[in-house]
């Protein structure tokens, strides 16, 4: 069932691959496509847990901008760490305050630097502006539970 989502977001995963093409001008074509389109993997089995104990058993794998991981989502929430890796993981998004990208989700992940509230270890929110995704929220991957 998560791979049909995927498949038909334009995420990336053993379940999501295109079909052959019936020609190689076709087969180039969709593949240049599904690069120039497709900057998520969705991937099962990747463990992570967080500073308060929660856990997930998948994430997507987005490429993103450099930047501010916050607290809280929202904007003036406290910066926790930075992203510094441009392909990063996130394991569930939540409705915060509106941003640059013209909507008001962000995902949650942990910041490849952690730059205040060590106890927190880095983890907070980015906003969807900062990721490059198909469409927000990213099909398949969970709400926050407390969000």
């Amino acid at each position: 069932m998560l791979a049909t989502a995927v498949a038909a977001t334009g995420l990336v995963g053993a379940a999501a691959v295109p079909a052959p093409a019936a020609d190689t001008a076709t087969a180039t074509a969709t593949a240049t496509a599904t690069a120039t389109t497709t900057a998520c993997v969705m991937r099962e089995g990747s463990a992570h847990t967080d500073w308060t104990g929660m856990s997930w058993d998948a994430d997507i794998l987005c490429d993103n901008a450099q930047g501010d991981v916050r607290l809280q989502s929202f904007t003036s929430s406290p910066v926790v760490g930075r992203m510094v890796t441009t392909r990063s993981w996130f394991v569930c998004w939540k409705v915060g305050d509106q941003h640059a990208g013209g909507n008001n989700i962000w995902y949650y992940t942990q910041a490849d630097e952690v730059v205040s509230r060590p106890t927190a270890k880095g983890w907070g929110y980015m906003p969807a502006v900062m990721l490059e995704t198909p469409q927000d929220p990213v099909p398949g991957l969970p709400k926050c539970s407390w969000g």
